[in-house]
């Protein structure tokens, strides 16, 4: 299994980003993929998911300003991220695990893969 994420960089507060997620060799039907991020010193922070059901979640932090698709046809899965703010300045990495799930699934239960991440910076 493969995940290789690209589309990040640097923004100015208020700006938009748009991540993707290429998906590749994963086989199993029932699935939650998502986006964590972890800050310089911080504690990974879920973000958002969508399941094999097509059920998205949201973390409160990014609830109303951040989006997550996914491309099936593809095999890619997006975060689009508007307003950005100073505080979600982070490496994202996008993952993904058996089964339906939520935001928080991405950082309790043992991952099947994650990306190496990407960096996202947002200046005040």
């Amino acid at each position: 299994v493969q995940l290789v994420e690209s589309g990040g960089g640097t923004v100015q507060a208020g700006g938009s980003l748009r991540l993707s997620c290429a998906v590749s060799g994963y086989t199993y039907s029932r699935y939650c993929m998502g986006w964590f991020r972890q800050a310089p010193g911080r504690e990974r922070e879920g973000v958002a998911s969508i399941d094999s059901d097509r059920t998205t979640s949201y973390s409160d932090c990014v609830k109303g300003r951040f989006t997550i698709s996914a491309d099936n046809a593809e095999n890619t899965l997006y975060l689009h991220m508007n307003n950005l703010k100073p505080e979600d300045t982070a490496m994202y990495y996008c993952a993904i695990v058996r089964g339906p799930g939520k935001w928080w699934s991405l950082l309790t239960t043992a991952l099947d893969a994650r990306g190496q991440g990407i960096l996202v910076t947002v200046s005040s």
